[in-house]
């Protein structure tokens, strides 16, 4: 486990509807958060017990209801992805499938890269031979892109502005221990201010 692994799940764990607001904000009106959400990470964790993990930071699986006026189930399977892994779109895949077999209710796959790569954007997973294809497109967010947006994170509530704000410091202070301290006095005071 990482040193990042366990806050970005307490963070996905105890704000959830945040974290799809502000990363997935289509899906988050979507979801009938009336009737709240419920983790599902031990379920998870006996699908992919057994599958390549990878380098990642984090993942979650959440049952939630959709606003359609009927009861609809959909799976939410979560990665925060630390650095980057060629294998990872096809994980995406295999535990997206794992998650349907076993529970036959919709899965949708989430994205949120914390690599540094400008470059990698990994979308999808897909295989065919003989005319028989599977695939899986997935969004992805890429957090090295607000970098560029840290106006709008200042000015944002989300908890998980802040949390964005915290992982692009870690990148750009990994080996200046003071300025990382006074980044990390800055951000808990933020957070602390905004209750």
């Amino acid at each position: 486990m990482s040193d990042y692994d366990s806050p970005w799940k307490e963070m996905l764990e105890g704000y959830f509807p945040d974290f799809m607001a502000f990363f997935f904000p289509e899906a988050y009106e979507d979801i009938d958060w009336a009737r709240g959400y419920e983790s599902l990470d031990k379920e998870l964790q006996q699908i992919v017990r057994d599958a390549a993990l990878g380098t990642r930071l984090a993942d979650k699986l959440m049952k939630v209801w959709r606003h359609n006026g009927e009861e609809q189930i959909v799976l939410i399977h979560t990665e925060i992805q630390g650095n980057r892994d060629e294998d990872f779109p096809k994980r995406m895949y295999i535990y997206n499938y794992r998650l349907f077999d076993r529970y036959d209710h919709p899965v949708v796959s989430l994205a949120v890269l914390g690599d540094a790569s400008p470059t990698w954007q990994p979308r999808s997973y897909s295989n065919s031979l003989w005319g028989c294809r599977v695939s899986i497109e997935f969004p992805i967010v890429k957090l090295r892109d607000y970098q560029k947006r840290w106006a709008e994170l200042e000015a944002n509530d989300n908890p998980f502005a802040t949390v964005v704000m915290a992982h692009l410091q870690m990148r750009a202070t990994r080996r200046n221990f003071e300025n990382r301290l006074q980044w990390k006095i800055r951000l808990v005071r933020r957070l602390y201010e905004r209750g």
